[in-house]
């Protein structure tokens, strides 16, 4: 079975809740991720791993400086990426 067939399932223990819009729908929030450069910390990254059908159009809706609220707290979209087949899009988000 490949992973992309349940996505459900995946998106059901570990999951918290994130609405964008109208949108609301289950994801996993990884904290935090540090950017370095040069020994100097530049900003905090959290990443918020969602399918990408969940938010618009294949996730295409979300960009940079767009909002969203995961597990009830605010955050800022930072970048939309999507995985080698699509299926999931992660999002780096920063709290606002």
């Amino acid at each position: 079975m490949a992973l992309n067939d349940d996505l459900d399932g995946l998106f059901s223990d570990l999951a918290v809740s994130a609405t964008a819009g109208s949108t609301t729908a289950n994801g996993i929030l990884d904290e935090p991720t540090q950017i370095e450069v040069g020994g100097q910390v530049l900003f905090v990254d959290y990443v918020f791993m969602c399918k990408s059908s969940d938010f618009g159009s294949e996730g295409e809706n979300l960009v940079a400086g767009d909002a969203i609220t995961i597990d009830s707290t605010a955050y800022e979209v930072r970048a939309a990426e999507k995985d080698s087949d699509g299926s999931i899009t992660m999002l780096s988000v920063s709290k606002t």
